[in-house]
């Protein structure tokens, strides 16, 4: 199936900010609050700095998203990048949409000089450990800890 990816606009929040809510409701761990989900859309949107967002993208219908933020780690080499989220609705899976958004992100990441791109999956999501698994991620003896700062 062919897509494209649209880099999202401002003019994008809502559309985008709908999707999210889909992601968070599927994956059932985060909780969607729209107000701070658009709050840090708008500044990475206005921050490219920071990462960028697309819309994922079939004969015009917008059936995703994809966020790459940016940032840098001495362990990996010079700067590196996140799969911050990435999103594709359920009818639109399993025909090689993933892969190509994968793709995708390669070659914007290697135009970015990036030396290594990550990505978090949630345990019970044994689906997308193995696709991800799949297109060259590897796991890591390792835990991600997170400690929220100013969490409201």
């Amino acid at each position: 199936m062919k897509i494209d990816f649209k880099l999202a606009e401002n003019t994008d929040v809502e559309a985008f900010l709908i999707l999210m809510q889909e992601l968070y409701e599927i994956d059932g761990c985060i909780l969607f609050n729209a107000v701070v989900a658009r709050n840090a859309l708008i500044q990475l949107l206005n921050d490219k700095s920071m990462g960028q967002v697309w819309l994922i993208k079939c004969q015009s219908k917008t059936i995703g998203y994809v966020v790459l933020t940016l940032g840098y780690s001495l362990e990996y080499g010079g700067r590196d990048a996140w799969i911050d989220e990435l999103y594709i609705q359920a009818n639109y899976q399993g025909q090689g949409i993933g892969k190509q958004t994968i793709n995708f992100l390669e070659h914007v990441c290697t135009s970015l000089n990036v030396q290594a791109l990550h990505l978090e999956v949630e345990r019970k999501n044994t689906s997308a450990q193995s696709f991800y698994r799949r297109v060259g991620f590897e796991d890591h003896n390792r835990y991600l800890m997170t400690k929220w700062l100013n969490k409201s």
